[in-house]
């Protein structure tokens, strides 16, 4: 399907909902923009079939979703899109420019509940020691690991991070999180001194004089942003032979899941995170048991 722009009405539909979405949940600029990026599709597609968003009928997101699967999509990302679109119109519904919800009979496809993925004890060590620390960017760099390691921070809260945020001395670090909660999260000693380093030595080198609020900062002076730290991690794990699969929250993963192999509550684990609900946080219990019975086979003589 072609990126064909939008007419000034079906754009003022979309902008309307998403300034009361932010308004009543103040969602991240990353969640809106993939509300807008779902709708936008959405409006494409019905604009051959001689229909706009607010004209748009049950039988016609039922042909868009099946289309979609046919394409390759999976049931996760049919049940995202499905969500955005509900959420849509159960807005058009409750301001009355709509009196039938076209996604109200509609049933999410079924999910499984996939395992998020975590290195080792082994593999994050060899990660953190991939930076070179001789280097201003390598000392950035290996801060921005051993924090993110350390506190299981979301790669977007990491790279949100400004100076005034950062407690030293007390080592913890105040987090905004997603719906702008706030949160007090510890870092440990090793951290700490790997950051107190970074900030003496590498940040004033980065900077070249200038003036800057974020914690995390580039060779230009300017902020880091989540898909350069990305491309780090990726540049970092191929030079420490790591072979697993990494996403963006890998390091997240891991920190939980190596908390809970070494004894931490579940609610702890679930504060440090910042997951508003406890079953969020319960799918981590799930891969330190699977690591426990690996271990168990390996080692135990009837394992």
């Amino acid at each position: 399907m072609t990126d064909e722009a939008l007419s000034g009405e079906q754009q003022a539909v979309i902008d309307g909902f998403l300034d009361a979405l932010w308004m009543e949940n103040g969602l991240s600029g990353n969640t809106l923009a993939a509300y807008r990026a779902d709708l936008k599709g959405w409006a494409q597609w019905l604009r051959p079939q001689g229909r706009e968003l607010l004209a748009a009928r049950r039988e016609d997101l039922l042909a868009y979703l099946a289309q979609r699967v046919n394409g390759g999509a999976q049931p996760r990302s049919s049940a995202r899109l499905l969500s955005s679109l509900r959420r849509f119109y159960q807005y058009q519904v409750r301001e009355r420019r709509l009196s039938v919800d076209p996604s109200a009979l509609i049933d999410a496809p079924k999910l499984g509940r996939p395992l998020p993925k975590a290195l080792t004890e082994a593999e994050v060590e060899a990660l953190l020691h991939g930076p070179d620390i001789n280097a201003a960017l390598g000392l950035r760099d290996r801060a921005m690991l051993e924090l993110l390691y350390a506190s299981g921070l979301r790669v977007s809260e990491l790279v949100g991070v400004e100076v005034t945020q950062l407690n030293l001395r007390q080592g913890v670090v105040r987090v905004v999180g997603k719906g702008s909660k706030e949160r007090l999260v510890p870092m440990g000693d090793e951290a700490a001194s790997w950051l107190e380093r970074y900030l003496r030595e590498a940040r004033p080198a980065l900077l070249h004089g200038a003036q800057s609020n974020a914690l995390f900062v580039t060779q230009r002076g300017g902020a880091m942003t989540r898909q350069a730290f990305w491309y780090l991690i990726k540049r970092y794990a191929l030079r420490a032979g790591v072979r697993a699969s990494l996403s963006p929250h890998t390091l997240r993963h891991s920190f939980a899941t190596h908390l809970l192999n070494h004894g931490a509550d579940l609610r702890v684990v679930q504060m440090l995170l910042g997951h508003h609900n406890l079953s969020t946080t319960q799918i981590y219990t799930h891969v330190a048991r699977e690591r426990l019975k690996s271990v168990h086979a390996a080692h135990h003589p009837r394992g």
